[in-house]
């Protein structure tokens, strides 16, 4: 019986970003003779990610690197560490570029000094950022904060600022944008056309924007304003300041305002303040008794006057699977919210570390005995880490695990293309989804996995391409994340 070794080192002091890590992380895992490699910053889930994958780690702190590498033989050691050192060397120069004579800045103030951009961009760890934005404000500046974890008193206090100020503030957290024809953070390739967007939801913007796209109409913009803008605390202070912008904008003939679940009052007043304005306002705002997304942009295409068409789907129908659970496992927040607002009228409450019901919270080990949907991009798992639209492997590994367990029935997955996301992943995905139906039939039972992939064939990724290998992996896929998840339920016996 051959046995592996586990080779695992500490680099005090050593620095690359998540990102970069990630792919030396593969690089190193390509190597001959190397079953599993992992290379990362000592934070605290990473931590738990690699003790995940069986490695003892000894303490650390979080200017440690880790280097763990699991072998086939010892013998191999060596080659794995020189493939660290060199795929850390390429990460490193990346990074610096070309030398330049003139020193980068290094604040948003100093840059917008050089230069005469009318947007400013945040991506600082989130205790950072606001210190960052508020320069870019001073400076009469719009701001889109792609940072999480910015404190909430903090984000009321820049919004209220750039109100009075007549600015927008994008963010925090915010993920998606479209600006003068200009993708910003994960954004998809689009048509020019009539319908402007104002997003509170970054995945809920992407699934617009690329139904529409499918359905041959295009956007003015897409400005995003923060998942937390809808909320009580916020009131919506970047969404009407987007919406004026879009009212003020000739070439926009409808404002589409799309949501994760606002609070209610939030939601009525926004509605109010929408009769003010000249151009006609949709609203796609997700709740209990809500249009879904899909429906939403069907909405949006009977307002234009355009036909609403066949929303693609891809491979055969899955075998019918073995009684158990619904497993839910998203890098997209709104697509969770969207999922669990349809499965809790046909299957009840669902558990999930984003839950519609407090009641049903996750606790940290990720189960629970009932419908299940995980948010791996939320902000508590994303500390530390790339967002799961560019490293997949925490969501992977849940998926392997998950479908080992006998209570496993069916999983309901989606995969967001568009420019800032991994750039082919179906690549790791497929695989992924190919070994959890056979690990299943293995243990004498059929796993069915339904994927929403959301994107364009504009994409650097392309739908189709990366939708035809999830659907030759054994996965059921559609463009449309509502539809994805009515047959889900159908094959747990409880269709719409």
């Amino acid at each position: 019986m051959t046995t592996s070794t586990d080779h695992v080192a500490l680099r005090p002091g050593a620095y690359a970003d998540s990102v970069a890590l990630l792919q030396v992380s593969k690089d190193v895992a390509a190597v001959d003779g190397v079953l599993a490699a992992q290379v990362a910053m000592a934070t605290e889930l990473n931590r738990e990610v690699i003790a995940q994958m069986g490695f003892e780690l000894p303490d650390t702190t979080p200017n440690d690197m880790i280097v763990a590498i699991r072998l086939e033989d010892p013998s191999r050691l060596d080659a794995a560490l020189a493939a660290v050192d060199a795929a850390l060397a390429a990460a490193s120069r990346r990074s610096d570029g070309e030398a330049s004579v003139e020193d980068p800045p290094r604040t948003i103030g100093r840059a917008l000094e050089r230069g005469d951009a009318g947007l400013a961009l945040v991506s600082v760890p989130g205790q950072y950022a606001a210190v960052e934005a508020m320069d870019a404000l001073d400076a009469g500046r719009d701001v889109m904060i792609f940072s999480d974890n910015v404190p909430v008193e903090q984000e009321v206090a820049l919004k209220n600022l750039a109100a009075e100020r007549d600015l927008l503030v994008m963010g925090p957290d915010c993920g998606t944008a479209m600006v003068d024809g200009i993708g910003l953070g994960f954004a998809n390739t689009v048509q020019p056309g009539p319908v402007g967007i104002v997003a509170a939801s970054g995945t809920g913007c992407q699934q617009l924007m690329c139904l529409l796209d499918q359905a041959g109409v295009g956007m003015t913009a897409a400005l995003g304003v923060g998942g937390r803008d809808l909320s009580v605390d916020v009131a919506a202070l970047s969404t009407k300041q987007a919406m004026k912008r879009l009212d003020a904008d000739e070439a926009t003939e409808l404002i589409v305002v799309v949501s994760k679940p606002p609070a209610e009052e939030v939601a009525t007043d926004l509605r109010a303040f929408a009769e003010q304005l000249s151009t006609p306002v949709h609203f796609a705002l997700l709740g209990k008794g809500q249009p879904d997304l899909t429906a939403a942009a069907e909405g949006v295409l009977a307002a234009l006057g355009r036909e609403v068409p066949e929303w693609p789907h891809w491979g055969a129908p899955a075998a019918t699977p073995a009684p158990g659970q619904l497993r839910g496992l998203f890098a997209g927040g709104t697509l969770c919210d969207e999922a669990m607002l349809m499965t809790q009228d046909r299957l009840g409450p669902v558990w999930s570390n984003i839950p519609l019901d407090p009641a049903y919270a996750l606790g940290a080990d990720l189960q629970a005995d009932g419908p299940l949907m995980i948010d791996f991009g939320d902000d508590e798992m994303t500390t530390g880490r790339a967002h799961p639209m560019i490293d997949p492997s925490l969501r992977l590994d849940y998926l392997a695990r998950t479908a080992r367990e006998a209570a496993t029935s069916v999983i309901l997955m989606d995969v967001v293309l568009g420019h800032g996301a991994d750039a082919d992943p179906a690549a790791t995905a497929a695989p992924a989804i190919r070994d959890a139906i056979a690990t299943a039939r293995e243990a004498g039972r059929e796993l069915a996995v339904v994927v929403a992939c959301v994107g364009t064939q504009g994409d650097p990724q392309q739908l189709d391409r990366q939708a035809a290998a999830l659907a030759d992996a054994g996965a059921e896929v559609f463009l449309s994340n509502a539809q994805a998840t009515r047959r889900a339920l159908s094959l747990m016996g409880a269709a719409a």
